[in-house]
């Protein structure tokens, strides 16, 4: 990250807001998009109804566009068009309902959702002239949407399918339906390609899963699931992509059934339909930090219908049911593990990823299975479990050998805050919704802690996975949400803002403090610089010069002569130094240093030392406060 700040200077730069300018005209979108078209940041954009971008045409979204539509508004991207979502961490874009005042509430349905169908292979059933093997001819008509055009139908025989991209995208309180009584996901993707760009996307409080996948490769990175009513993550008809970092926080978005309201399954896998039909979901999970209901919540990760899927570098905690959990089959028809000479669900776990079914296989199997790349068809390797207390939470994962010493699994055995995989988590008293006991957390601070610091492997170097050598969707420092998540708007995402003060017993004492929290956007923020002491010839007249360095905490001793004998001892990194200067003259000296309040700084940690120059031309090096700019 040091790059980023070689020209750093602390300034007052305050930040664009969250949802776009407040003059922003609206924008009624009543019919389908069939040129290409650009939403600009100076109109907000209702939609009226279900409205289509027709293949053929393109929808450019700009960085700070907000959607907020009336009820039943929603967005469907038809197989053969795209859409370029282009926000970013300070300029994001917003698709809510109207009522959405951004503040959170317990409420979702008020519109529809984003759907993208693309053109990738999918295994599919129930549609009248699909076959078991991989075909480009095999189609399925999308869930939730209205009629049966072809518009809203996908699957095909590319899977590397480009439908656009999607950076920095907030999807809040959706899942209404047009006229039908069904609901929508809050990201729906239906054979959706691997050409196809997706990071930075956010659901929060929607009525029914957070994000859906239907066969297809298309990957994902950086993606926070919150308070859905339904699974969080869920995917069905032969996804074989690749996802990393992804938060998922259990609750709920209405009082209503699970399923409908209150939060089921974290993970859902789903093989392919009919079980032993091709291709079949085979897909590669990097740290994923999921944090369950632990009352009353359903399964960390549950499998049905032949999905293979392996979990590396994750954080599994508060679960309220198993982590693994093996439905068999998705209670629709389909014949589960085992069918037709199909793999068993324990075999699956035993089995080498490059070991392809043999039924309805397609001729070249390796060119439709990329995602895995080493281990077994399903395991989870080098992850975190801690305070999953239900009596049954680990039954299923010690019959498939989770914890055996190869997987570099680590079950945590305390139970106190103090033990967690992350930084900080506060939940509420806890409420009946749906008739399940919930408590909602309110307040999180996801980067890792503890035993989630240290990964014993990485992710590989392909192009698409970023190796990090923790487990888990954050790094210790930065927390990737601040800035443009709802979950940070609406006051759920906590980076505390601290600042510690470092001696060393050569240095000038009581030399340094800071004024102020160390708070992204704040103005007033400063140094304090003071020898109260009047030691080590530091007399009023000096000169007390702050060095700020980037690097963090570090120490390198430059000398051991005594504050009195010599210069002292250097407590930062020498390097990315920022210099800051103020008088002393007998009382203390405040250095200001407005902080920026640049989102992507959120949980970055800076040192300072000072140094003063006396009278006689002597330096002295004096004490260092190492910050942390929080949110």
């Amino acid at each position: 990250m040091n790059t980023i700040f070689q020209g750093l200077a602390f300034s007052a730069a305050f930040g664009v807001a969250l949802t776009g300018s407040a003059s922003a005209a609206e924008v009624l979108v009543t019919s389908n998009i069939t040129t290409s078209t650009t939403w600009t940041a100076d109109n907000t954009y209702n939609l009226q109804g279900q409205i289509y971008v027709m293949p053929g045409a393109s929808l450019t979204i700009d960085a700070g566009v907000r959607v907020a539509s009336d009820l039943g508004g929603s967005l469907a991207v038809a197989n053969g068009a795209q859409i370029f979502v282009n926000g970013t961490q300070t300029s994001p874009v917003v698709m809510t309902s109207k009522l959405d005042t951004g503040v959170w509430r317990e409420a979702a349905n008020e519109w529809g959702n984003l759907t993208i169908m693309g053109d990738g292979y999918i295994s599919e059933d129930a549609t009248p002239g699909n076959v078991p093997t991989p075909s480009a001819s095999n189609f399925a008509f999308m869930e939730g949407l209205v009629g049966t055009g072809t518009e809203n139908t996908y699957g095909g025989g590319n899977d590397d399918d480009d439908s656009g991209s999607i950076n920095y995208l907030s999807l809040r309180y959706g899942g209404k339906v047009v006229s039908l009584a069904n609901e929508l996901n809050g990201l729906s993707l239906g054979g959706v390609g691997r050409g196809t760009d997706i990071d930075y996307v956010e659901v929060m409080n929607n009525v029914d899963d957070g994000i859906e996948i239907w066969g297809g490769t298309v990957n994902l990175k950086h993606f926070s699931i919150w308070n859905v009513g339904d699974d969080s993550f869920d995917v069905d008809q032969g996804w074989r992509g690749k996802a990393q970092f992804g938060l998922i926080v259990q609750g709920y978005s209405l009082d209503a059934s699970q399923g409908s309201g209150v939060g089921d399954n974290c993970f859902e896998t789903d093989g392919a339909e009919d079980s032993d039909w091709q291709p079949v979901t085979t897909a590669a999970i990097y740290n994923a930090t999921v944090i369950g209901q632990p009352i009353d919540g359903d399964g960390a990760t549950a499998w049905r219908d032949n999905a293979r899927v392996q979990y590396h570098q994750s954080i599994f905690m508060d679960c309220g049911e198993k982590v693994v959990r093996a439905d068999g089959d998705d209670g629709d028809g389909a014949q589960g593990y085992g069918h037709n000479g199909t793999l068993s669900f324990a075999d699956t776990w035993t089995t080498d990823h490059t070991a392809f079914s043999l039924v309805n296989a397609p001729a070249t199997p390796a060119d439709f299975y990329k995602s895995q790349t080493s281990g077994k068809l399903a395991q989870i390797v080098d992850s975190v479990f801690f305070r999953n207390l239900s009596s049954s939470a680990y039954t299923e994962a010690d019959a498939r050998g989770v914890f055996d010493a190869g997987n570099n699994n680590v079950l945590t055995p305390g139970f106190d805050d103090a033990d967690a995989p992350i930084k900080g988590l506060v939940r509420s008293a806890p409420v009946t919704r749906g008739g399940k006991q919930m408590v909602p957390v309110v307040s999180l601070d996801p980067r890792a802690a503890n035993a989630a610091l240290v990964a014993s492997g990485t992710a590989p170097s392909d192009g698409f996975f970023t190796p990090v050598g923790y487990r888990g969707a954050f790094d210790p420092q930065f927390n990737w949400l601040c800035g443009w998540s709802a979950s940070d708007e609406f006051g759920f995402i906590d980076v505390p803002a601290t600042a510690t003060v470092r001696t060393g017993a050569n240095n000038v004492p009581s030399s340094l403090t800071a004024s102020g929290a160390p708070t992204l956007g704040n103005a007033g923020f400063a140094f304090v610089a003071d020898n109260p002491t009047a030691s080590c010839g530091v007399t009023a007249g000096s000169l007390a010069l702050v060095f700020v360095t980037l690097d963090g905490p570090f120490t390198l001793p430059l000398g051991s002569f005594g504050c009195d004998g010599g210069f002292g001892t250097l407590l930062i990194a020498p390097s990315v130094f920022k210099t800051l200067s103020g008088l002393y003259l007998g009382t203390p000296a405040s250095i200001p240093a407005p902080l920026p309040a640049d989102a992507s700084l959120c949980g970055l940690p800076v040192s300072a030392q000072v140094a003063f120059a006396t009278p006689t031309g002597a330096i002295r090096l004096g004490d260092a406060v190492d910050l942390v700019l929080g949110n």
